[in-house]
Protein backbone atom coordinates (compact mmCIF):
# COMPACT_ATOMS: atom_id res chain seq x y z
CA UNK A 1 0.00 0.00 0.00
CA UNK A 2 1.82 3.22 -1.14
CA UNK A 3 -1.06 5.81 -0.20
CA UNK A 4 -0.71 6.42 3.65
CA UNK A 5 1.22 2.99 4.27
CA UNK A 6 1.05 3.61 8.18
CA UNK A 7 -2.65 2.83 7.94
CA UNK A 8 -2.40 -0.55 6.01
CA UNK A 9 -3.21 -3.82 8.07
CA UNK A 10 -2.23 -7.28 6.58
CA UNK A 11 -2.94 -8.94 9.79
CA UNK A 12 -5.62 -11.65 8.41
CA UNK A 13 -8.07 -11.50 11.90
CA UNK A 14 -7.94 -7.68 11.53
CA UNK A 15 -9.17 -8.26 7.53
CA UNK A 16 -11.72 -11.23 8.26
CA UNK A 17 -13.00 -9.48 11.23
CA UNK A 18 -13.61 -6.26 8.76
CA UNK A 19 -15.37 -8.71 6.17
CA UNK A 20 -17.41 -10.33 8.67
CA UNK A 21 -18.91 -6.82 10.29
CA UNK A 22 -19.61 -5.11 6.53
CA UNK A 23 -23.22 -5.49 5.37
CA UNK A 24 -22.25 -5.15 1.68
CA UNK A 25 -19.44 -5.17 -1.11
CA UNK A 26 -18.63 -3.16 -4.25
CA UNK A 27 -17.83 -5.89 -6.87
CA UNK A 28 -15.12 -4.06 -9.12
CA UNK A 29 -14.64 -5.72 -13.17
CA UNK A 30 -14.04 -4.36 -16.81
CA UNK A 31 -16.45 -5.69 -19.20
CA UNK A 32 -15.40 -4.98 -23.39
CA UNK A 33 -13.74 -2.39 -21.85
CA UNK A 34 -15.93 -0.46 -19.44
CA UNK A 35 -15.43 -0.63 -15.96
CA UNK A 36 -18.41 -1.55 -13.90
CA UNK A 37 -18.77 -1.65 -9.84
CA UNK A 38 -21.69 -3.54 -8.52
CA UNK A 39 -22.54 -3.89 -4.98
CA UNK A 40 -23.69 -7.09 -3.53
CA UNK A 41 -23.66 -9.15 -0.80
CA UNK A 42 -20.97 -11.72 0.27
CA UNK A 43 -20.15 -14.13 3.40
CA UNK A 44 -16.76 -15.04 4.40
CA UNK A 45 -16.09 -19.03 4.88
CA UNK A 46 -12.81 -19.73 6.09
CA UNK A 47 -10.14 -18.56 3.03
CA UNK A 48 -12.88 -17.61 0.39
CA UNK A 49 -15.65 -14.84 -0.19
CA UNK A 50 -18.40 -15.95 -1.54
CA UNK A 51 -21.06 -13.91 -3.71
CA UNK A 52 -24.05 -14.20 -5.91
CA UNK A 53 -26.15 -13.60 -8.46
CA UNK A 54 -29.08 -14.24 -11.47
CA UNK A 55 -26.98 -16.81 -13.82
CA UNK A 56 -27.92 -14.22 -16.95
CA UNK A 57 -26.79 -11.35 -14.80
CA UNK A 58 -23.75 -9.43 -16.47
CA UNK A 59 -21.53 -9.23 -13.70
CA UNK A 60 -21.98 -13.20 -13.23
CA UNK A 61 -21.54 -14.26 -16.73
CA UNK A 62 -18.81 -12.14 -16.66
CA UNK A 63 -16.44 -12.72 -13.92
CA UNK A 64 -16.99 -16.08 -13.92
CA UNK A 65 -14.96 -16.25 -17.10
CA UNK A 66 -12.18 -16.25 -14.93
CA UNK A 67 -11.63 -11.33 -15.84
CA UNK A 68 -9.69 -9.83 -13.22
CA UNK A 69 -11.95 -8.54 -10.34
CA UNK A 70 -11.74 -6.28 -6.91
CA UNK A 71 -14.07 -6.51 -4.03
CA UNK A 72 -14.35 -4.32 -1.46
CA UNK A 73 -15.79 -3.34 1.28
CA UNK A 74 -16.09 -0.58 4.10
CA UNK A 75 -17.20 0.57 7.77
CA UNK A 76 -17.46 4.20 8.65
CA UNK A 77 -16.66 4.62 12.23
CA UNK A 78 -16.65 8.37 12.85
CA UNK A 79 -16.21 11.66 11.84
CA UNK A 80 -12.80 13.32 12.20
CA UNK A 81 -13.34 17.36 12.40
CA UNK A 82 -10.23 19.00 12.22
CA UNK A 83 -9.15 22.75 12.80
CA UNK A 84 -8.13 22.95 9.00
CA UNK A 85 -10.23 21.73 6.33
CA UNK A 86 -7.50 19.92 4.72
CA UNK A 87 -7.21 17.71 7.75
CA UNK A 88 -10.67 16.60 8.00
CA UNK A 89 -11.35 13.44 7.56
CA UNK A 90 -13.29 9.83 8.74
CA UNK A 91 -12.69 7.24 10.76
CA UNK A 92 -13.10 3.94 8.65
CA UNK A 93 -12.22 -0.16 8.14
CA UNK A 94 -11.90 -0.96 4.55
CA UNK A 95 -10.41 -3.78 2.63
CA UNK A 96 -9.86 -4.63 -0.78
CA UNK A 97 -9.58 -8.16 -2.07
CA UNK A 98 -7.74 -8.86 -5.76
CA UNK A 99 -8.28 -12.35 -7.83
CA UNK A 100 -9.90 -14.10 -10.07
CA UNK A 101 -13.87 -15.65 -8.94
CA UNK A 102 -14.51 -19.55 -9.91
CA UNK A 103 -18.20 -20.81 -10.11
CA UNK A 104 -19.10 -23.11 -7.18
CA UNK A 105 -20.56 -26.08 -8.94
CA UNK A 106 -23.31 -28.48 -8.37
CA UNK A 107 -26.32 -27.41 -6.36
CA UNK A 108 -25.80 -28.86 -2.96
CA UNK A 109 -22.44 -26.48 -2.91
CA UNK A 110 -24.64 -23.66 -4.05
CA UNK A 111 -27.49 -24.12 -1.29
CA UNK A 112 -24.65 -24.90 1.26
CA UNK A 113 -23.34 -20.90 0.17
CA UNK A 114 -26.70 -19.86 0.14
CA UNK A 115 -26.84 -20.64 3.89
CA UNK A 116 -24.12 -18.74 4.22
CA UNK A 117 -25.17 -16.09 3.06
CA UNK A 118 -28.20 -15.98 5.21
CA UNK A 119 -26.47 -17.08 8.18
CA UNK A 120 -23.91 -14.44 7.77
CA UNK A 121 -26.98 -11.78 7.66
CA UNK A 122 -28.75 -12.83 10.50
CA UNK A 123 -27.55 -16.10 11.98
CA UNK A 124 -30.19 -18.64 13.02
CA UNK A 125 -32.59 -17.51 10.02
CA UNK A 126 -32.11 -20.46 7.80
CA UNK A 127 -33.98 -22.89 9.87
CA UNK A 128 -36.90 -20.76 10.14
CA UNK A 129 -37.53 -19.88 6.01
CA UNK A 130 -38.18 -22.24 3.28
CA UNK A 131 -34.88 -23.30 1.35
CA UNK A 132 -34.21 -22.44 -2.26
CA UNK A 133 -36.10 -24.00 -4.62
CA UNK A 134 -34.80 -26.38 -7.41
CA UNK A 135 -35.74 -23.81 -10.01
CA UNK A 136 -34.02 -20.91 -7.34
CA UNK A 137 -30.79 -22.92 -7.38
CA UNK A 138 -30.48 -23.55 -10.89
CA UNK A 139 -31.06 -19.74 -11.58
CA UNK A 140 -28.31 -18.51 -9.44
CA UNK A 141 -25.01 -19.00 -9.93
CA UNK A 142 -22.17 -18.26 -6.50
CA UNK A 143 -18.97 -17.46 -7.03
CA UNK A 144 -15.74 -17.62 -4.69
CA UNK A 145 -13.09 -14.96 -5.07
CA UNK A 146 -9.84 -16.68 -2.29
CA UNK A 147 -8.54 -14.55 0.37
CA UNK A 148 -5.23 -14.62 -1.60
CA UNK A 149 -4.22 -10.85 -2.50
CA UNK A 150 -6.04 -9.28 0.54
CA UNK A 151 -4.99 -6.22 2.43
CA UNK A 152 -7.18 -3.42 4.75
CA UNK A 153 -6.69 -0.02 5.94
CA UNK A 154 -7.77 1.69 8.87
CA UNK A 155 -7.84 4.93 10.36
CA UNK A 156 -8.69 5.72 13.61
CA UNK A 157 -8.29 8.53 16.38
CA UNK A 158 -8.57 12.37 16.36
CA UNK A 159 -7.53 14.42 13.37
CA UNK A 160 -4.21 15.03 13.08
CA UNK A 161 -3.70 18.84 12.83
CA UNK A 162 -0.50 21.03 11.97
CA UNK A 163 1.01 22.32 14.88
CA UNK A 164 0.85 25.90 13.78
CA UNK A 165 -3.10 25.11 13.89
CA UNK A 166 -3.48 23.62 17.29
CA UNK A 167 -3.68 27.35 18.53
CA UNK A 168 -6.52 28.10 16.19
CA UNK A 169 -10.06 28.57 18.64
CA UNK A 170 -11.82 25.94 16.52
CA UNK A 171 -13.41 22.95 17.92
CA UNK A 172 -12.18 19.46 16.90
CA UNK A 173 -12.56 15.91 17.58
CA UNK A 174 -14.39 12.91 16.10
CA UNK A 175 -18.31 12.42 15.63
CA UNK A 176 -18.39 8.75 16.23
CA UNK A 177 -20.66 6.65 13.62
CA UNK A 178 -22.86 3.42 14.90
CA UNK A 179 -25.43 1.47 12.57
CA UNK A 180 -28.20 0.71 15.14
CA UNK A 181 -31.30 -1.67 14.61
CA UNK A 182 -34.75 -0.49 15.09
CA UNK A 183 -37.70 -2.50 16.39
CA UNK A 184 -39.02 -5.28 13.63
CA UNK A 185 -41.74 -4.55 11.41
CA UNK A 186 -43.93 -7.03 10.60
CA UNK A 187 -45.06 -6.68 7.24
CA UNK A 188 -49.26 -6.66 6.41
CA UNK A 189 -49.93 -10.12 5.36
CA UNK A 190 -47.69 -11.54 8.73
CA UNK A 191 -50.74 -13.52 10.70
CA UNK A 192 -51.25 -11.72 14.21
CA UNK A 193 -49.90 -14.48 16.37
CA UNK A 194 -46.57 -15.11 14.22
CA UNK A 195 -44.65 -13.64 16.49
CA UNK A 196 -40.74 -12.54 15.58
CA UNK A 197 -37.95 -15.15 16.60
CA UNK A 198 -35.05 -14.72 18.95
CA UNK A 199 -33.10 -14.38 15.40
CA UNK A 200 -34.42 -11.02 14.24
CA UNK A 201 -35.68 -9.38 17.38
CA UNK A 202 -31.71 -9.89 19.18
CA UNK A 203 -30.07 -8.94 15.39
CA UNK A 204 -27.49 -6.71 15.89
CA UNK A 205 -25.26 -5.09 13.37
CA UNK A 206 -22.36 -4.86 15.38
CA UNK A 207 -21.10 -8.57 15.24
CA UNK A 208 -17.27 -8.90 15.02
CA UNK A 209 -17.53 -12.62 13.62
CA UNK A 210 -18.50 -14.82 11.56
CA UNK A 211 -18.35 -18.57 11.16
CA UNK A 212 -20.71 -20.37 8.76
CA UNK A 213 -20.47 -24.19 8.21
CA UNK A 214 -17.93 -24.76 5.52
CA UNK A 215 -18.32 -25.06 2.11
CA UNK A 216 -17.04 -28.29 0.50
Amino acid sequence: MRRVPSRAVYDRAAIDEILDEAMIAHLGFVHEGQPFVIPTLHARVGDTVYFHGSAASRAIRTLSSGVAACLTVTLLDGLVLARSAFHTSLNYRSVVMLGSATAVAGPDERRLALQAFMERLIPGRWVEVRPPSAKELKGTRVLALPLDETSAKVRTGPPEDDRSDLELPVWAGVIPLHTTAGAPIPDRLTPPQSTASVAVTTWTPQRKTNTPRSIA
